[in-house]
Protein backbone atom coordinates (compact mmCIF):
# COMPACT_ATOMS: atom_id res chain seq x y z
CA UNK A 1 0.00 0.00 0.00
CA UNK A 2 1.28 3.50 -0.87
CA UNK A 3 0.53 6.33 1.57
CA UNK A 4 0.79 9.81 0.02
CA UNK A 5 1.78 12.32 2.72
CA UNK A 6 0.98 16.00 2.11
CA UNK A 7 3.59 18.69 2.72
CA UNK A 8 1.98 20.85 5.41
CA UNK A 9 2.59 22.15 8.93
CA UNK A 10 1.10 19.01 10.48
CA UNK A 11 3.58 16.69 8.75
CA UNK A 12 6.75 18.75 9.35
CA UNK A 13 9.10 18.88 12.30
CA UNK A 14 12.65 20.08 12.98
CA UNK A 15 13.88 17.91 15.86
CA UNK A 16 13.92 14.28 16.98
CA UNK A 17 11.92 13.10 19.98
CA UNK A 18 10.20 9.86 20.83
CA UNK A 19 7.41 12.01 22.29
CA UNK A 20 6.46 13.53 18.92
CA UNK A 21 3.05 12.12 17.93
CA UNK A 22 3.10 10.17 14.66
CA UNK A 23 1.54 11.78 11.60
CA UNK A 24 0.71 8.35 10.14
CA UNK A 25 0.63 4.71 11.23
CA UNK A 26 1.42 2.06 8.62
CA UNK A 27 2.01 -1.68 8.40
CA UNK A 28 5.39 -3.22 7.75
CA UNK A 29 5.91 -3.41 3.99
CA UNK A 30 3.87 -0.30 3.24
CA UNK A 31 5.26 2.52 1.10
CA UNK A 32 5.22 6.22 1.92
CA UNK A 33 5.70 9.02 -0.61
CA UNK A 34 5.98 12.76 -0.10
CA UNK A 35 7.59 16.00 -1.16
CA UNK A 36 9.91 17.71 1.30
CA UNK A 37 11.53 21.09 1.79
CA UNK A 38 15.27 21.61 1.77
CA UNK A 39 17.10 21.40 5.09
CA UNK A 40 16.62 25.13 5.70
CA UNK A 41 12.82 25.06 5.30
CA UNK A 42 12.90 27.04 2.05
CA UNK A 43 9.79 27.17 -0.16
CA UNK A 44 11.61 29.43 -2.64
CA UNK A 45 15.33 30.22 -2.86
CA UNK A 46 14.77 33.20 -0.52
CA UNK A 47 11.55 32.47 1.44
CA UNK A 48 11.12 30.01 4.30
CA UNK A 49 8.11 27.96 5.36
CA UNK A 50 5.95 29.55 8.05
CA UNK A 51 4.90 29.13 10.77
CA UNK A 52 7.82 27.48 12.54
CA UNK A 53 8.34 26.83 16.25
CA UNK A 54 11.45 28.44 17.72
CA UNK A 55 13.68 25.78 19.24
CA UNK A 56 11.64 22.85 17.99
CA UNK A 57 12.08 23.67 14.29
CA UNK A 58 15.72 24.77 14.34
CA UNK A 59 16.89 21.60 12.60
CA UNK A 60 16.31 20.05 9.18
CA UNK A 61 12.77 20.19 7.81
CA UNK A 62 11.66 16.57 8.18
CA UNK A 63 8.51 14.66 7.26
CA UNK A 64 7.28 12.38 10.03
CA UNK A 65 7.30 10.69 12.42
CA UNK A 66 5.80 7.61 10.79
CA UNK A 67 4.78 4.83 13.17
CA UNK A 68 5.06 1.21 12.02
CA UNK A 69 2.68 -1.21 13.71
CA UNK A 70 4.41 -3.90 15.70
CA UNK A 71 7.90 -2.38 15.51
CA UNK A 72 9.84 -3.28 18.65
CA UNK A 73 13.07 -2.12 20.19
CA UNK A 74 15.93 -4.32 18.98
CA UNK A 75 14.37 -5.15 15.64
CA UNK A 76 15.71 -3.77 12.37
CA UNK A 77 14.03 -1.25 10.08
CA UNK A 78 14.71 -1.92 6.41
CA UNK A 79 14.23 1.22 4.30
CA UNK A 80 13.87 0.60 0.57
CA UNK A 81 14.73 3.83 -1.24
CA UNK A 82 12.40 3.56 -4.22
CA UNK A 83 12.52 7.04 -5.76
CA UNK A 84 14.33 10.34 -5.15
CA UNK A 85 13.29 13.19 -7.45
CA UNK A 86 14.75 16.66 -6.97
CA UNK A 87 12.91 19.94 -7.16
CA UNK A 88 13.82 22.67 -9.68
CA UNK A 89 16.43 24.60 -7.67
CA UNK A 90 19.12 24.20 -5.04
CA UNK A 91 21.99 26.02 -3.32
CA UNK A 92 25.44 25.30 -1.91
CA UNK A 93 26.98 27.49 0.79
CA UNK A 94 30.73 27.67 1.46
CA UNK A 95 32.99 29.62 3.85
CA UNK A 96 32.19 32.66 5.95
CA UNK A 97 31.38 30.93 9.24
CA UNK A 98 33.64 29.28 11.84
CA UNK A 99 34.13 25.52 11.76
CA UNK A 100 37.34 23.62 12.52
CA UNK A 101 37.84 22.96 8.80
CA UNK A 102 36.91 26.49 7.66
CA UNK A 103 39.23 27.97 10.28
CA UNK A 104 42.08 25.65 9.25
CA UNK A 105 41.58 26.69 5.62
CA UNK A 106 41.50 30.37 6.56
CA UNK A 107 37.88 30.64 5.39
CA UNK A 108 36.04 30.96 8.69
CA UNK A 109 35.47 34.69 8.30
CA UNK A 110 34.40 37.01 5.50
CA UNK A 111 31.97 36.48 2.66
CA UNK A 112 29.95 33.30 2.21
CA UNK A 113 30.02 31.91 -1.32
CA UNK A 114 26.57 30.83 -2.51
CA UNK A 115 26.25 28.65 -5.59
CA UNK A 116 22.71 28.85 -6.95
CA UNK A 117 21.68 25.83 -8.99
CA UNK A 118 19.01 25.14 -11.58
CA UNK A 119 18.16 21.44 -11.35
CA UNK A 120 16.83 19.28 -14.17
CA UNK A 121 15.47 16.06 -12.69
CA UNK A 122 14.74 14.49 -16.09
CA UNK A 123 18.22 15.17 -17.48
CA UNK A 124 19.91 14.47 -14.15
CA UNK A 125 21.98 17.65 -14.26
CA UNK A 126 22.48 20.80 -12.23
CA UNK A 127 23.75 24.11 -13.60
CA UNK A 128 24.99 27.10 -11.60
CA UNK A 129 24.52 30.75 -12.53
CA UNK A 130 27.82 30.76 -14.44
CA UNK A 131 26.71 27.85 -16.64
CA UNK A 132 28.88 25.23 -14.92
CA UNK A 133 27.19 21.85 -14.93
CA UNK A 134 27.39 18.72 -12.78
CA UNK A 135 25.62 15.38 -12.93
CA UNK A 136 23.08 14.81 -10.16
CA UNK A 137 23.02 11.88 -7.74
CA UNK A 138 20.13 12.75 -5.44
CA UNK A 139 19.53 11.28 -2.00
CA UNK A 140 17.90 12.16 1.32
CA UNK A 141 20.48 13.24 3.89
CA UNK A 142 18.27 12.44 6.90
CA UNK A 143 16.76 8.97 7.32
CA UNK A 144 16.24 7.89 10.89
CA UNK A 145 14.49 7.54 14.21
CA UNK A 146 14.67 9.31 17.59
CA UNK A 147 16.93 8.20 20.45
CA UNK A 148 15.31 6.00 23.08
CA UNK A 149 15.76 8.54 25.89
CA UNK A 150 13.08 11.22 26.40
CA UNK A 151 13.82 14.79 25.36
CA UNK A 152 14.33 17.00 22.33
CA UNK A 153 17.32 16.12 20.13
CA UNK A 154 18.86 18.14 17.27
CA UNK A 155 18.68 16.74 13.77
CA UNK A 156 22.30 17.61 12.93
CA UNK A 157 24.38 14.70 14.26
CA UNK A 158 23.83 11.18 12.90
CA UNK A 159 23.23 8.44 15.45
CA UNK A 160 23.25 4.61 15.46
CA UNK A 161 19.49 4.77 14.74
CA UNK A 162 20.12 6.96 11.69
CA UNK A 163 19.33 10.62 11.22
CA UNK A 164 21.59 13.02 9.34
CA UNK A 165 23.68 10.25 7.76
CA UNK A 166 24.56 12.27 4.64
CA UNK A 167 25.85 9.21 2.77
CA UNK A 168 26.09 9.75 -0.97
CA UNK A 169 25.48 6.06 -1.67
CA UNK A 170 21.87 6.07 -0.42
CA UNK A 171 20.31 6.82 -3.80
CA UNK A 172 17.24 5.26 -5.42
CA UNK A 173 17.61 1.49 -5.67
CA UNK A 174 19.42 1.06 -2.35
CA UNK A 175 18.36 -0.29 1.03
CA UNK A 176 19.22 1.04 4.47
CA UNK A 177 19.06 -1.08 7.62
CA UNK A 178 18.70 0.68 10.99
CA UNK A 179 18.44 -0.62 14.57
CA UNK A 180 15.03 0.34 15.98
CA UNK A 181 15.42 2.36 19.22
CA UNK A 182 11.75 2.95 20.17
CA UNK A 183 8.45 1.11 20.00
CA UNK A 184 6.73 1.91 16.70
CA UNK A 185 10.02 3.08 15.11
CA UNK A 186 8.77 6.69 14.57
CA UNK A 187 10.74 7.16 11.35
CA UNK A 188 11.36 10.55 9.71
CA UNK A 189 13.12 11.66 6.52
CA UNK A 190 14.14 14.76 4.58
CA UNK A 191 17.17 16.94 3.76
CA UNK A 192 17.29 16.59 -0.01
CA UNK A 193 20.72 16.62 -1.65
CA UNK A 194 20.98 16.78 -5.42
CA UNK A 195 24.71 16.01 -5.36
CA UNK A 196 27.35 15.69 -2.64
CA UNK A 197 30.96 14.64 -2.46
CA UNK A 198 32.13 12.27 0.27
CA UNK A 199 33.00 14.42 3.26
CA UNK A 200 30.61 17.31 2.42
CA UNK A 201 33.56 19.58 3.21
CA UNK A 202 31.82 22.99 2.93
CA UNK A 203 29.11 21.69 5.33
CA UNK A 204 26.49 21.74 2.56
CA UNK A 205 25.81 19.74 -0.59
CA UNK A 206 23.51 20.95 -3.37
CA UNK A 207 20.77 21.51 -0.81
CA UNK A 208 17.36 21.14 -2.40
CA UNK A 209 13.77 20.26 -1.87
CA UNK A 210 12.54 16.93 -3.18
CA UNK A 211 9.48 16.76 -5.40
CA UNK A 212 9.12 13.11 -4.43
CA UNK A 213 10.78 10.79 -1.96
CA UNK A 214 9.30 7.30 -1.98
CA UNK A 215 10.32 4.78 0.68
CA UNK A 216 9.13 1.29 1.60
CA UNK A 217 9.48 0.49 5.31
CA UNK A 218 9.82 -3.09 6.55
CA UNK A 219 10.38 -4.54 10.02
CA UNK A 220 12.92 -7.38 10.30
CA UNK A 221 14.02 -9.57 13.20
CA UNK A 222 17.44 -10.08 11.62
CA UNK A 223 20.11 -8.95 11.38
CA UNK A 224 20.29 -7.35 14.80
CA UNK A 225 22.36 -4.19 14.43
CA UNK A 226 23.87 -1.44 16.55
CA UNK A 227 24.88 0.85 13.66
CA UNK A 228 23.48 1.46 10.16
CA UNK A 229 24.15 -0.95 7.30
CA UNK A 230 23.24 -0.41 3.65
CA UNK A 231 22.96 -2.51 0.51
CA UNK A 232 23.48 -1.03 -2.96
CA UNK A 233 23.47 -2.87 -6.29
CA UNK A 234 27.28 -2.62 -6.23
CA UNK A 235 28.26 -3.14 -2.60
CA UNK A 236 27.53 -3.58 1.08
CA UNK A 237 28.13 -0.55 3.32
CA UNK A 238 28.56 -0.30 7.08
CA UNK A 239 28.55 3.08 8.81
CA UNK A 240 30.24 4.40 11.93
CA UNK A 241 29.76 7.73 13.74
CA UNK A 242 31.81 9.32 16.51
CA UNK A 243 33.33 12.65 17.47
CA UNK A 244 36.71 11.05 16.72
CA UNK A 245 37.31 10.02 13.10
CA UNK A 246 39.49 7.05 14.10
CA UNK A 247 36.72 5.72 16.34
CA UNK A 248 34.12 6.22 13.58
CA UNK A 249 36.39 4.21 11.25
CA UNK A 250 36.74 1.49 13.88
CA UNK A 251 32.95 1.25 14.34
CA UNK A 252 32.43 0.98 10.57
CA UNK A 253 35.15 -1.68 10.35
CA UNK A 254 33.74 -3.72 13.23
CA UNK A 255 30.31 -3.63 11.62
CA UNK A 256 31.85 -4.73 8.33
CA UNK A 257 33.54 -7.71 10.01
CA UNK A 258 30.15 -8.64 11.51
CA UNK A 259 28.63 -8.42 8.03
CA UNK A 260 31.39 -10.54 6.44
CA UNK A 261 30.91 -13.21 9.09
CA UNK A 262 27.14 -13.13 8.53
CA UNK A 263 26.97 -12.83 4.74
CA UNK A 264 30.18 -14.62 3.63
CA UNK A 265 30.57 -17.09 6.53
CA UNK A 266 34.13 -15.95 7.19
CA UNK A 267 35.86 -16.40 10.52
CA UNK A 268 36.57 -13.16 12.37
CA UNK A 269 40.32 -13.10 11.73
CA UNK A 270 39.80 -14.12 8.11
CA UNK A 271 37.30 -11.28 7.74
CA UNK A 272 39.85 -8.77 9.03
CA UNK A 273 42.43 -10.05 6.55
CA UNK A 274 40.02 -9.88 3.61
CA UNK A 275 38.80 -6.44 4.76
CA UNK A 276 42.36 -5.14 4.57
CA UNK A 277 42.48 -6.37 0.96
CA UNK A 278 39.06 -5.50 -0.49
CA UNK A 279 37.17 -3.13 1.86
CA UNK A 280 37.43 0.63 1.32
CA UNK A 281 36.97 3.11 4.18
CA UNK A 282 35.43 6.36 3.00
CA UNK A 283 34.76 9.55 4.92
CA UNK A 284 30.99 10.03 4.83
CA UNK A 285 31.02 13.53 6.31
CA UNK A 286 33.12 15.65 8.67
CA UNK A 287 30.67 18.46 9.39
CA UNK A 288 27.74 17.22 11.49
CA UNK A 289 29.14 17.41 15.02
CA UNK A 290 30.27 13.80 14.81
CA UNK A 291 32.41 12.28 12.09
CA UNK A 292 31.05 9.66 9.69
CA UNK A 293 32.86 6.80 7.96
CA UNK A 294 31.40 4.14 5.70
CA UNK A 295 33.13 0.87 4.89
CA UNK A 296 32.45 -0.46 1.38
CA UNK A 297 32.62 -4.10 0.27
CA UNK A 298 31.81 -4.66 -3.38
CA UNK A 299 29.64 -7.70 -4.09
CA UNK A 300 32.19 -9.04 -6.61
CA UNK A 301 35.25 -8.42 -4.42
CA UNK A 302 35.63 -12.03 -3.19
CA UNK A 303 35.03 -14.86 -5.64
CA UNK A 304 35.60 -18.62 -5.65
CA UNK A 305 38.17 -19.76 -8.22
Amino acid sequence: MIHEIPLERRTLHGHFSKDLPPILTIDSGDTVAFACLDAGWHVTPTDKFEPRDAGLDDGHALIGPIEIRGAKVGQTLEVWIDEVRVGPWGATFAAGWPTPLNDYLGLGEGETCVLRWTLDAAAGTGRDEQGREVDLRPFAGVLGMPPSEPGVYPTGPPRPCGGNIDCTELVAGTRLFLPIPVEGAFFSAGDGHARQGDGEVSQTAIECGLDRLQLTLCIKDEPQLDTPVAWTPEAWLTLGFDEDLDTAAAIATRAMLDLMERELELKRREALGFASVVVDLRVTQVVNGVQGVHAVLRHDAIRMA
